[in-house]
């Protein structure tokens, strides 16, 4: 299983020569097995994703956290949607009154979007999940909802003896009452624990994080808790916030860990990052 990251900000930030580090892309991160082609999330780095896409691929699956702005805006854009001789799914989350597909009809119609869903080549399949389990091929999927505003999954990924897990918008003190002193009561252990790999929101300095409670994001503290209490191999932070310049993130990076020991490794998240878990 190799992960392969297109976009991680939060949203988009204004143009800066500083930002040429970690790239300034919104979440989407793909997921590979021989031919099978998982892409978490449509945010603006799925555009770039489509276009490198080999013919080789005939299916795509596109696993939804939410349908937040920054999630789902490169989705129109994705060329495979245009491309009738490929097969995409698009997973999800629906509301208590509203079901993916309608919710996704409002992203793909004017004024937000000029081409309807009807109106592309073939209509993408929709799933809706929740508390599910599912294969991909070889690729076992857990999703969860996690604490965030909106419907919000979280996502574990399983292939072989490897595990990645994915949550790009979660506030964890908000989804315990006891963090971290309670794993089984804390939202996404299950997800994250013992995994190889986890992509963890970790937009705020503690300090910035005071005045932002209930926004839905984690601290970059409360974040490396998290993975401690879940026994990750390696944390990858995700989600920057489009304020931070690339020095800003490395001086929090260094900041929270230099001269600290942890028990599994520790980086600022990248456009471009791969990761290969077999």
């Amino acid at each position: 299983m190799k992960v392969q990251v297109w976009g991680c900000r939060g949203s988009l930030p204004s143009p800066s020569p500083e930002k040429d580090i970690f790239g300034g892309n919104t979440s989407c991160v793909q997921v590979t097995h021989k031919d099978i082609c998982i892409i978490l999330d449509g945010g603006s780095g799925i555009q770039r994703l489509g276009e490198h896409l080999g013919n080789e691929i005939k299916e795509v699956h596109i696993l939804l956290t939410h349908l937040h702005i920054d999630h789902t805006m490169g989705l129109g854009f994705f060329l495979p949607l245009y491309n009738p001789s490929i097969k995409v799914h698009i997973w999800g989350p629906a509301t208590s009154d509203e079901t993916l597909l309608k919710r996704l009809r409002r992203y793909f119609s004017p004024p937000l979007f000029p081409v309807r869903l009807n109106e592309l080549p073939t209509h993408p399949i929709i799933h809706e999940i929740d508390e599910s389990e599912f294969m991909i091929g070889d690729v076992k999927i857990c999703s969860s909802y996690i604490c965030h505003p909106g419907p919000t999954l979280g996502f574990r990924l399983t292939c072989g003896n490897s595990v990645f897990a994915y949550m790009p918008d979660h506030e964890i003190p908000l989804a315990s009452p006891d963090f971290p002193n309670n794993p089984e009561w804390t939202s996404g252990y299950n997800l994250a624990k013992d995994a190889d790999l986890l992509f963890h929101d970790a937009q705020y300095r503690p300090e910035d994080y005071k005045s932002r409670i209930g926004w839905g994001h984690s601290s970059i503290v409360d974040t490396i808790a998290f993975a401690k209490m879940c026994g990750v191999k390696k944390l990858s932070l995700f989600h920057h916030d489009p304020g931070h310049t690339d020095k800003q993130l490395v001086e929090m990076l260094d900041e929270f860990t230099n001269e600290k020991h942890f028990d599994f490794d520790i980086e600022m998240c990248a456009e471009e990052n791969i990761y290969d878990l077999s």
